[in-house]
């Protein structure tokens, strides 16, 4: 699938293919200069048999090529079952050895009503490996939270089929979104653009155009901004923006410019990877000088600080050819959020030297006149970049816009839940508000509140962040920083607690003048050289603790810092930090999907506000659901105003979750208006309709499918209760080892209802049924709990069976462990009160002989070469999953005639085998070694031995 993806949005599309006469020609797949020059065909009903046999609905051919697969539900029916049985697809007989389904390239489903598309990968499959530690996820792995909603330019939803199948389908339209407005990335995913994005990029190269034609250059005329809210993915709209244009014809340039704050390594690997070697200009301002001069490069990424050096006279005045191409050559630039270090001087500087510019801006938080800072020639966004004319004719609107509302509508972000926690307390006569009004350093620097706030955070963390999320804490200074970082360490210390904590600043010359907002925008991420001799010492006490932790070797010291600084971007996206503690850094630009909260003990106001906020709200899975926002200042105010400005005085019932007592009592209105039932009303409905005691005698089917959907309700409610503090045990009705027994039960419906009986039956799948199981996993119960249980239960000498109870039902309650139920019992059946020794090394000792044991069984029963098969499975246990094609399973069969159907039979059954080993073992002890001695009847007598362990030997 990454190949023929690659193949159709790189540059490999047009193969030298050998005919049937012997004759070698160019073959173009796709044509993408002409897309009319493409041929369209439609297809229904197609079957193919896999492991399963299926019929696909509709598939749309470009030049015979399957490009693009629609999967249709009835009117009624959940459009997540359209989702669901694509992935089925995919595992059974899309893409199982079938190359000619590897070309789709956008999935549509819909039931009639709903209708969205989404790419054949997504960003899931990354964030699913960096959630899973050690354990990695299939690449191309699907979520449904990245299905695209379709709109008009005016961003209204076009749901209903028809009215989608009118506009996405118009052939025009479905072409170039196929060859223009895809991206495949660095991770090799291929990421379809969202039709605001979509209609954003046409928005300015049609203004280019015009400008063009009118010999608007170097005028307001000429240029524009995009207003789309921050997590909308302005960085791809405004890239591929700058690809597109820097082809245009009359175009001699396309300046992509950025905030240093953003260029981190993962960023600086896509920009290369949509146009070699464009990003080297941030290395210096004398490679942005040779980009420039050379006629041959035509799209450059630079940052805002390299492009404000390049003006300064000891290069412009000084270099012939850059004068003449400043001044002569028709260039555009894009500044990808443009709200910070784009206004002033260094805008004004760049306006000045770029004779025949065209300039545009995105930005997620515009400047209007009510949110300016003061003392700027440029007041607004519009005043600087030009927009479409209002009604006197003047440029001040967004070119296009996409606000928070659309796009919380859209579930393109995610809503926010904002706690404010006061920490401070006052005589009972003494209003609340004079409380939360102090601003002094005494008392918000007080190392007793500093405690408290400390203390708070390590007590809820695993609450707020759903124990699979990371966060930051944003503070005032770096002195707080320190005072932070420091009283974490302590009580770390004190209460046995291991989060990984890090912090991170530098010098900022004029923090109390440029905070106005909250953030400082010239906190520099490239050198520590201004701190005082004491912030800097704290800073690299900081710096040798997360050297510990991860094994690196950083420090303050001009690049070492900046590779600091890199790392610790990479190690939050990868969720390899819990808690980031910052002053103004990575509050602005910084994108990692992992991050759920954002715990806030500074002043935040406006843009600053809304900025920080969102970066907590980025889609990832159906288990976060809302933005977690922590304050422990009085900004609800502030907060109510920042949202009134960027989205409407109106928005706040949209960008922020309900109240607890909507979903805990009352019932609440979801996004489309329909009232939906409270979690204490659904539990009662559970708890009267499904007593644990009587829900292993349930026979009817469709009481199971009602129980499957009750349950799961409760599931989601009880997910986005999980953020409030009013949610305490007491208010979860359902006593603990109840809801581990319900989890048992949904489990096992869960497997009844969703695998087949036996290989040759068809999956037992009904239409209308969704399981949650992303919540179940929510909490997973992992080995090493498991083991502690049986710990316990080894100190009472085996006596104690009410361990032996609660370690069976949360087994049944974790999907991960019912594979491995057999193992643990059997351990535990051979456990006697005398034994020697750690339980955790007993069960190192039992699993590495287990595993050996069974792979070898496994290996006998088919006859398979055990060298290899050692080899095959040990890369499983590495990637996670077992390899379905390819040579590397053929290379462990025995002999066979690969046309006889029997062949295909025998590998099925291999795989089968393979992965029920693998989802035995996976997990069970790190790092997996296979210490394999075998008698192999394909090998005669032959006793092979085999010790796989690290290492690719």
């Amino acid at each position: 699938i990454q190949d023929k993806t690659e193949m159709l949005q790189g540059k490999g599309y047009i193969l030298n293919l050998t005919m049937d006469n012997g004759v070698t020609k160019n073959i173009r797949l796709v044509d993408k200069q002409n897309v009319y020059n493409n041929r369209l065909q439609v297809i229904n009903q197609y079957e193919v048999e896999g492991a399963y046999k299926n019929r696909y609905d509709v598939t749309i051919l470009v030049n015979g090529l399957p490009m693009v697969h629609i999967e249709l539900k009835r009117r009624g029916v959940p459009i997540k079952e359209a989702f669901n049985q694509i992935n089925r697809y995919l595992r059974d007989s899309f893409w199982a050895g079938r190359a000619m389904f590897d070309f789709v390239q956008i999935f549509v489903i819909s039931n009639g009503t709903e209708t969205k598309y989404y790419s054949n990968t997504t960003r899931f499959a990354k964030e699913q490996e960096s959630t899973g530690g050690p354990r990695k996820q299939k690449t191309g792995g699907q979520t449904f939270e990245f299905t695209t909603y379709w709109t008009d330019q005016e961003n209204t939803l076009l749901t209903d089929l028809r009215d989608f199948t009118k506009t996405f389908f118009a052939k025009h339209t479905l072409l170039n979104i196929l060859t223009k407005y895809c991206v495949f990335n660095v991770d090799k995913q291929l990421l379809v653009m969202r039709p605001y994005q979509i209609a954003a990029t046409e928005k300015i190269l049609q203004r280019i155009q015009t400008a063009l034609y009118n010999k608007w250059q170097g005028s307001i005329k000429a240029g524009g901004y995009i207003w789309h809210t921050t997590g909308s993915g302005k960085t791809l709209t405004s890239f591929k923006t700058a690809q597109l244009a820097s082809r245009m014809e009359g175009i001699s340039k396309v300046l992509f410019v950025v905030d240093r704050k953003d260029l981190d390594y993962q960023t600086m690997k896509e920009y290369d990877n949509f146009e070699p070697n464009c990003a080297n200009s941030n290395s210096s301002a004398r490679v942005l000088l040779k980009q420039l001069k050379d006629p041959e490069v035509h799209i450059i990424i630079t940052t805002i600080q390299k492009l404000s050096n390049l003006m300064k006279p000891k290069f412009y005045d000084q270099d012939e050819r850059l004068h003449e191409v400043l001044t002569k050559e028709n260039i555009v630039l894009i500044f990808d959020e443009c709200h910070r270090s784009q206004f002033g001087e260094m805008h004004q500087q760049i306006a000045k030297r770029f004779k025949k510019y065209l300039m545009f801006g995105f930005t997620g938080t515009p400047i209007f006149a009510v949110n300016a800072s003061s003392g700027s020639k440029y007041t607004t966004t519009a005043q600087l970049f030009g927009g479409e004319p209002n009604k006197e004719g003047q440029p001040t609107k967004a070119l296009h816009t996409y606000t928070i509302i659309n796009a919380i509508r859209d579930k393109n972000v995610l809503p926010f839940h904002v706690d404010y926690s006061s920490t401070m307390r006052m005589k009972s006569d003494v209003d609340t508000k004079q409380v939360w009004g102090i601003d002094t350093e005494e008392a918000l620097h007080n190392p007793k509140r500093i405690s408290i706030v400390t203390r708070y955070i390590l007590e809820h963390f695993a609450e707020k962040t759903s124990h699979r999320f990371n966060s930051i804490f944003a503070v005032d200074s770096v002195k707080t920083a320190v005072m932070y970082y420091n009283e974490f360490k302590k009580q770390q210390a004190e209460m046995g607690t291991n989060l990984k904590i890090a912090t991170i600043f530098t010098y900022n010359a004029n923090a109390a003048e440029n905070d106005e907002w909250g953030f400082e925008d010239d906190e520099n991420p490239e050198s520590t050289a201004e701190l005082d001799p004491s912030s800097r010492d704290a800073l690299q006490k900081a710096i040798d603790d997360y050297n510990q932790v991860f094994g690196t070797t950083f420090s303050t010291d001009g690049e070492q810092f900046q590779s600091y600084y890199k790392d610790v971007s990479l190690k939050m996206k990868q969720k390899k930090v819990d808690l980031l503690i910052v002053v103004g850094m990575f509050l602005t630009g910084f994108d990692a999907k992992t991050l759920n909260t954002l715990w806030v003990d500074k002043n935040l106001k406006m843009h600053g506000l809304l900025q920080a906020y969102s970066r907590t709200n980025r889609i990832l899975d159906s288990v976060k659901t809302f933005g977690n926002i922590v304050c422990f200042r009085n900004l609800e105010e502030a907060t109510k105003n920042s949202i009134s400005i960027f989205g409407d005085e109106h928005a706040a019932g949209l960008v922020f979750m309900k109240s607890f007592e909507e979903y805990y009592a009352t019932g609440y209105e979801d996004e489309k208006g329909n009232s939906q039932p409270s979690y204490s009303e659904l539990v009662k409905v559970l708890l009267e309709n499904y007593p644990v005691e009587k829900i292993s005698n349930m026979t009817d089917e469709e009481k199971e499918k009602r129980f499957i959907r009750l349950f799961g309700a409760v599931l989601k409610l009880k997910n986005l209760l999980s953020a409030f503090d009013d949610f305490t045990p007491d208010k979860q009705i359902i006593p603990e080892m109840h809801y581990q027994d319900y989890l048992g039960w949904y489990n096992t419906l869960y497997e009844k209802h969703r695998k087949p009986k036996t290989h040759h039956e068809r999956e037992n799948i009904t239409d209308d049924l969704i399981f949650e199981m992303e919540l179940v996993k929510q909490v997973q119960i992992n080995i090493h709990y498991i083991l502690e249980l049986v710990q316990q239960y080894h100190d009472t000498n085996c006596q104690d069976k009410e361990i032996i109870v609660k370690l069976r039902k949360q087994i049944d309650a974790s999907p991960d462990l019912r594979d491995k139920r057999d193992l643990i019992e059997k351990f535990i059946n051979k456990m006697t009160p005398e034994g020697e020794g750690n339980v955790g090394n007993q069960w190192e000792a039992y699993i590495e002989k287990e595993k050996a044991e069974q792979l070898e069984a496994i290996i006998n029963e088919e006859n398979l070469k055990p060298i290899e098969t050692a080899a095959f499975v040990q890369r499983a246990f590495q990637d996670g999953y077992v390899t379905e094609t390819g040579t590397g399973i053929a290379k462990i069969l025995p002999p066979s005639n690969p046309f006889l159907p029997e062949s295909g039979e025998k590998k099925q059954t291999v795989i089968n085998k393979l992965k029920d080993y693998l989802n035995k073992f996976m997990g069970t002890v790190t790092p997996v070694n296979i210490n394999l001695t075998v008698h192999n009847h394909y090998h005669g007598t032959v006793e092979t031995v085999v010790n796989i362990g690290e290492t690719e030997e």
